[in-house]
């Protein structure tokens, strides 16, 4: 039997349990996850918010998903310019014209213009006769400086070692130039002469002087070339060994020193200067840049328009208004130039106003002791372009509508043909071949000349 008692509290007890089975069924919350799991299997409960024990209103939980919150101002910094009284305009700049850029300059005589950029010759259309023979670092010997920077321009390496064929193999001494890791002097080995420094700012006593188109080259190594060209007493060289120097002249398009101008041999003194170079790191992203050349690389605004190469593609010379100073010449094409490039003889503006002043000098006597690739461009270039006679086509041209003419009876021969008026193919061309005249043909355009098939091989 169960006592009064006992039944009591088996009644409570079975109240509690009735009870906590309801609040589970209405808070299915306070369940564990695997009673929610199987109550929602059969059961769809009302979403149902429990009260709040509190009659102070209650901030709600924070969403998931943001809501749309008005953007903080950014703060824009304004650029600092990138042209001033001599550089510009923008619409040129924007162009980024180099010294390929042959709207602005002349191609050197181993590259052709084509579509508005120099693109590298093949190195038979380079002139042979009377040129001087060139030993490259590959063992062969090439007919002419011109021809030695074709196969250069086209291969992407320094070819030439020294002019001269005679000796030239693969075992023979090369040219070869460095620079110190710890003072940044410039020398060069040449084959016989030995171990020379090049000469510093005052040029070995006279000479040229040593600039930042060297020091680009001197740095061919890294796509920016030079940070800086300088140069040092001779006599704090620690334990130097060499004691003469040459002085070098690059034009900035040369890929090694030994393709750059020799001036003779002069011994140096305690207080000569010899020359240095530091080549160009690209400085960490976000650094300031004044003006940024076509190659990536960073000079200042001061440097451009100076007729300096800076930047080692000519860049910073292009676009200009006017030129910094008294050290360059600015070519109607906008282009300044060095002032080493006026009056020598060799037209560098488009329309030849650096030798408009150029006085007839009486040549020095003497040998000089190296060959100039200046004055073998200078040679090269005669040549071509003594060769070439183009002409200004006649506007006066008149189309068959106007002449009041039609052509009937004759059917087009070439696809895609259309008939030339009077006037407009100006240019006969002789095509010869040796020392015979063969065939003719028609110039008519770009470098294109129409003759008959039996004409070529």
């Amino acid at each position: 039997m169960v006592s009064p008692s006992e039944d009591i509290m088996g009644k409570k007890t079975a109240l509690t349990i009735l009870l906590l089975g309801a609040l589970l069924i209405t808070h299915p919350a306070t369940g564990s996850t695997s009673e929610k799991q199987s109550s929602t299997k059969n059961i769809q409960f009302p979403k149902f918010h429990a009260p709040s024990t509190t009659s102070a209103p209650t901030t709600p939980a924070p969403s998931t998903t943001s809501a749309p919150t008005t953007p903080a101002p950014t703060i824009i910094i304004p650029a600092k310019p990138r042209t001033d009284q001599y550089l510009g305009p923008e619409e040129c700049l924007d162009q980024k014209y180099t010294r390929l850029s042959c709207h602005r300059v002349f191609c050197p005589p181993w590259m052709r213009c084509m579509e508005g950029r120099c693109v590298c010759k093949l190195p038979y259309l380079c002139p042979k006769d009377g040129m001087a023979q060139v030993c490259g670092h590959d063992g062969r010997t090439y007919l002419s400086y011109c021809q030695a920077m074709a196969v250069s321009c086209r291969s992407k390496l320094p070819i030439m070692s020294h002019f001269g064929g005679e000796g030239c193999s693969k075992d023979s001494i090369k040219v070869q130039t460095s620079i110190d890791e710890e003072t940044g002097v410039v020398s060069i080995v040449l084959p016989v002469r030995g171990k020379l420094l090049v000469c510093g700012e005052e040029g070995g006593r006279g000479g040229a002087n040593w600039n930042m188109a060297g020091a680009n080259v001197a740095c061919n190594g890294n796509q920016w070339g030079a940070k800086e060209a300088s140069s040092v007493l001779y006599k704090t060289i620690p334990s130097p060994d060499a004691d003469h120097c040459v002085s070098v002249v690059c034009q900035g398009y040369e890929s090694s020193l030994a393709e750059c101008s020799f001036s003779d041999r002069t011994p140096l003194g305690r207080n000569d200067k010899v020359a240095t170079a530091t080549c160009y790191q690209k400085p960490k992203e976000g650094s300031a840049c004044e003006f940024r050349c076509v190659n990536d690389k960073c000079v200042s605004l001061e440097q451009t328009c100076d007729g300096v190469d800076h930047c080692g593609d000519r860049s910073d010379e292009m676009c200009c208004t006017a030129c910094r100073g008294n050290s360059a010449f600015l070519c109607k094409s906008g282009v300044c130039l060095s002032k080493e490039a006026v009056d020598d003889g060799m037209m560098d503006c488009l329309g030849g106003e650096d030798e408009m002043n150029r006085h007839i000098t009486t040549p020095v006597s003497r040998v000089p002791e190296f060959i100039s690739p200046k004055q073998e461009v200078k040679a090269t270039r005669d040549l071509l372009e003594v060769k070439v006679h183009c002409g200004i086509p006649n506007t006066t041209v008149l189309e068959e509508s106007d002449r009041g003419e039609r052509r009937v009876g004759r059917q087009k021969r070439v696809v895609g043909g259309i008939p030339a008026q009077p006037t407009q193919i100006q240019w006969q061309v002789a095509i010869q071949e040796g020392n015979k005249i063969d065939c003719g043909g028609a110039y008519i355009g770009g470098c294109w000349v129409l003759t008959a098939a039996h004409c070529v091989r």
